[in-house]
């Protein structure tokens, strides 16, 4: 897997690029969309006064969910309790409803935090009601930070909530694809090494991508699911535009789960090459050390029998016997091999 992306430092002096919540507060980062793909900073006291209007801002607000200031001022968002309870809680499977003029959504991402394993997918919930935009993370996320650096460099950042909220899936789909990318590319390089005796270090590093496969298709399943519930019941903010690009996601998506697939096929059929070539060697060691036995059984019998040290042995006291004995064996020899050559032994 490729190296995480360090959190990029943004402009301004109230966030904290660090990844923690600015101390005191749950807050990541706030910002106030103009309608023009850029936004102003907001602190954690501005943000919580902040109040939509007739203008184009949206308010978008990144904070940490497991800071115990955070349910309270969902509480004065007029955030229902079992909706609250969803938002700040760690059951993280991915999912999408509407709740009125909201959209409520818990998303998935690719874990690129040192240490982790692709499967260990982090979580973000999001709330919108189409002027304020509330998105929570427990562990560290690039994707926000990515979107953020967009407002912030005036790239061309998104200028509603629907627009924000199609830009932090985009990301977040993008980022998937940088892993499956990554195992393809294992898988291609281990498909053509060629077979030094490492057999079981390949059949280790084949299924470890086995299992990274299963887990993002665990994971992802349902990140598609959610995804076309946005598309299919987000309110009336949620413009046709923004439909439009979830849709483009969601086939990226579903394009993504089918490479998925083929990468665990491909590891299976890679896995049953290497153990059937590893069978195929140790059964023609088998039969070559089987032929050399079945040659060498009858001779060492008649060197035993007439090596025991009793007397009456034919020929031990005629000077020749030895050459007698060396012809005999050398003359069974041909007729073992004429014969296993005649049966296709050989």
């Amino acid at each position: 897997m490729d190296e995480p992306i360090p959190a990029e430092p943004v402009t301004g002096t109230l966030d904290n690029p660090s990844g923690d919540p600015i101390p005191g507060t749950p807050l990541l980062f706030a910002r106030v969309l103009d309608g023009e793909g850029a936004g102003r900073e907001l602190s954690w006291e501005e943000a919580k006064s902040w109040k939509p209007s007739r203008t184009p801002e949206v308010l978008w607000v990144h904070l940490a969910r497991e800071e115990p200031q955070v349910d309270p001022w969902l509480v004065e968002l007029g955030i229902p309790e079992p909706t609250r309870e969803l938002m700040v809680s760690d059951k993280t499977r991915p999912r999408a409803f509407r709740e009125g003029n909201t959209l409520v959504a818990t998303l998935r991402g690719i874990n690129f935090n040192p240490g982790a394993e692709p499967e260990d997918m982090l979580s973000m919930q999001m709330w919108c009601d189409g002027k304020r935009l509330v998105t929570l993370r427990r562990n560290p996320l690039q994707t926000p930070r990515q979107v953020l650096k967009m407002i912030d460099r005036r790239e061309a950042g998104p200028t509603d909530a629907g627009a924000l909220i199609t830009e932090l899936t985009e990301a977040m789909i993008n980022r998937m694809n940088r892993s499956i990318v990554d195992m393809n590319q294992h898988l291609d390089r281990l498909e053509h090494m060629e077979d030094d005796g490492n057999a079981e270090q390949m059949l280790d590093e084949i299924a470890i991508i086995r299992r990274n496969c299963l887990g993002l298709k665990r994971h992802m399943g349902p990140m598609h699911e959610a995804l076309e519930s946005i598309s299919r019941y987000a309110p009336p903010w949620f413009e046709d535009h923004d439909r439009r690009e979830i849709a483009e996601s969601i086939d990226r998506l579903r394009r993504y789960l089918e490479d998925l697939d083929i990468s665990k096929e491909s590891a299976v059929v890679m896995m049953d090459d290497i153990r059937a070539s590893s069978i195929a060697r140790s059964e023609q060691a088998t039969y070559l050390l089987t032929i050399v036995a079945g040659i060498f059984l009858p001779l060492g019998f008649i060197t035993g029998l007439l090596g025991i040290n009793v007397g009456g042995v034919p020929g031990m006291d005629d000077g020749n016997a030895f050459w007698v004995v060396v012809g005999l064996c050398g003359a069974i020899l041909i007729v073992q091999l004429l014969l296993f050559w005649k049966w296709k032994w050989l």
